[in-house]
């Protein structure tokens, strides 16, 4: 079963938050849904980026372990090749795993349209 190694940070990029996952998504939600866990509503941890996908385990427990022990320059360093800009990566992974989620703008909902209308 395939392990994810992952750092999560909230939107100054104070906190970096290392993480061992096995479904990346749901660990996500589960992060909106308890934005207070580890740190106050002010620095909720929501902007996924960074993450590796890992085959075995072991090999996951062992980087997981080795990633903790990074200091935050270290942890930057392995952030900044692969997201220069720090961009939430939540939305490429439910692109890829085929999660659509519709956009707050756009077209109405049918509930406004189906009023009736009176004279």
């Amino acid at each position: 079963m395939k392990r994810f190694v992952y750092i999560i940070t909230d939107r100054n990029r104070k906190n970096l938050h290392v993480g061992m996952c096995t479904d990346l998504l749901k660990t996500l939600k589960f992060y909106g849904e308890m934005p207070t866990l580890f740190f106050d509503s002010a620095q909720q941890l929501n902007r996924l980026v960074y993450f590796e996908e890992i085959n075995t385990e072991e090999q996951a427990m062992e980087r997981f372990k080795t990633v903790s022990t990074y200091t935050r320059p270290q942890k930057e360093k392995m952030i900044r090749p692969v997201n220069p800009d720090w961009v939430d990566l939540t939305a490429g992974l439910k692109y890829e795993s085929g999660v659509r989620v519709r956009p707050a703008y756009g077209r109405p909902s049918i509930q406004a349209s189906r009023r009736a209308v009176t004279f």
